[in-house]
């Protein structure tokens, strides 16, 4: 409908900002339910460092869900700004999705959200408690409402076409369309893993220099567990959700796996790694293993699936970044489970917290989790491509009517804006980390209290500044 290059930049725009976007989510929603385990610990075992660590780590929430607002208001206007003919088209269903994360999750998160971060000594321990699985609960519910509305994209079901608009005739069809329980449990326990990664590395960053304490073991200890029990059950998901996926969307599947054609008889091999050719229609460099692509996605030796021959080029995906991307976020999986094996096999020698190699490996994944989450978004959202809605509305007829450089100049003006911003609030949030939990912090003057100096309460002014944490931070 409109020329390739603002088709594409309205394309990058979108996928810049929802980039940014998606990390923040998913560390709130791991963190919550983290600081949800803390809260509960100490109020089952009276222990003071469950309290400390809960008191650290609700900073890192608070910073993160403010950014999180912020980029996913920007995000939201973008459907009506670049991507206005499929916000005429699809409206009906994702409106009041959308709607209904704002009137169920954001407002409950906002209720107790207060009352979570600054009501320690205001409320008792029991409603505090209450506030705390609020908040949880919210940014789960939030991941629901935007997750269904996201696979109804994939996946569409329970709509009829009236005059040329998508029409709900089944909201329980459109909500539990075939790829959303997959996706929905397999974007929860990315979250899960992500949280637990930067909760690991932070611990192994302050062992490594020599900050060996209670809490920066609890940490590390609760992080490794997370991950030997999270991420192999997260390799179960995944083939559950491939073979969803090959059933509902075969062109994406053959894309990742850079499978071309069948040939009769022959069962499909698994390319560890290659580089497809869209131009050559073949997967050039291929390392391959014999049968187990046809093992991994039939669950038979001989079993055979499409490949992208069997589409029209006009239909296929981009299978060059698509193979990539999916290979990033698997072997960054099997990173994850090595770690956790690796953690579990150091507990039981006893070493879990004196092993350089080890803590040196935890540090250096701390950020694999996002990484990994990034790259299976990508793998999911361009391999549904060249479809806006799939088999309904193509991304092309999407598209507002915008020019090149009316795309080109709000994209750089987002490049620069979101790397000041989001850079600095990077820099705090790596500030924040190497400060370390604080001993009995619960026990300090509030910030405007008796004994401090009247500042106004808000989520930052509980970070203390650099030369106050080193007096009062554990260890060190």
């Amino acid at each position: 409908m409109w020329d390739f290059d603002a088709l594409l930049l309205a394309r990058i725009q979108f996928a810049f900002t929802i980039s940014f976007h998606i990390v923040f989510p998913a560390i709130t929603i791991g963190l919550a339910s983290y600081l949800v385990v803390l809260e509960a610990r100490w109020l089952r075992s009276g222990d003071e460092m469950f309290r400390d660590l809960y008191h650290f780590w609700s900073k890192v929430f608070a910073l993160n869900f403010g950014m999180g607002v912020v980029s996913g208001i920007v995000m939201a206007y973008q459907f009506g700004t670049n991507w206005s003919y499929f916000s005429e088209f699809a409206g009906g269903v994702t409106g009041p999705l959308l709607a209904y994360e704002v009137l169920t999750a954001f407002f409950l998160e906002a209720g107790f959200l207060g009352v979570m971060l600054f009501g320690w000594n205001k409320v008792g321990p029991g409603l505090h408690f209450l506030a705390t699985v609020m908040v949880a609960a919210g940014t789960l519910m939030s991941a629901t409402w935007i997750l269904a509305s996201n696979s109804w994209m994939h996946t569409p079901t329970g709509y009829e076409i009236i005059d040329g608009r998508v029409v709900p005739v089944d909201w329980l069809a459109v909500i539990l369309n075939p790829s959303f329980p997959y996706r929905l449990v397999h974007m929860g326990i990315a979250a899960f893993l992500a949280t637990a990664l930067i909760v690991g590395a932070t611990a192994a960053w302050h062992l490594l220099r020599g900050r060996d304490n209670q809490s920066i073991r609890k940490m590390l200890s609760m992080a490794m567990w997370m991950l030997l029990l999270v991420a192999p059950l997260q390799a179960v998901v995944g083939d559950l959700h491939g073979l969803n996926t090959l059933e509902h969307q075969p062109a994406k599947i053959a894309a990742m796996e850079g499978h071309w054609e069948n040939k009769p008889g022959e069962g499909v091999p698994l390319a560890l790694f290659g580089w497809p050719d869209m131009q050559r229609e073949e997967t050039r460099f291929a390392i391959e293993i014999p049968r187990l692509g046809s093992l991994i996605l039939t669950h038979s030796l001989d079993g055979q699936f499409p490949g992208l021959k069997e589409f029209p080029p006009e239909d296929r995906p981009n299978a060059t970044i698509v193979f990539w991307t999916f290979r990033i976020m698997v072997g960054l999986g099997v990173l994850m489970i090595a770690l956790g094996v690796w953690a579990a096999w150091a507990r039981w020698r006893g070493t879990l917290f004196r092993s350089r190699g080890l803590l040196n490996f935890a540090l250096w994944m701390g950020p694999s989790g996002l990484v990994a989450l990034l790259a299976g978004w990508f793998t999911t959202e361009i391999g549904r491509q060249p479809w806006l809605v799939y088999g309904l509305m193509r991304t092309s007829d999407g598209v507002s009517a915008h020019g090149a450089g009316q795309l080109g100049t709000t994209l750089a003006l987002f490049v620069v804006v979101y790397t000041v911003v989001f850079g600095a609030g990077l820099v705090y949030l790596l500030r924040l980390l190497a400060l370390g939990p604080v001993t009995h912090e619960s026990e300090r003057p509030v910030p405007g209290g008796p004994g401090e100096r009247r500042t106004p309460a808000r989520p930052l002014s509980a970070a203390p500044d650099p030369d106050e944490g080193a007096v009062v931070r554990t260890g060190g």
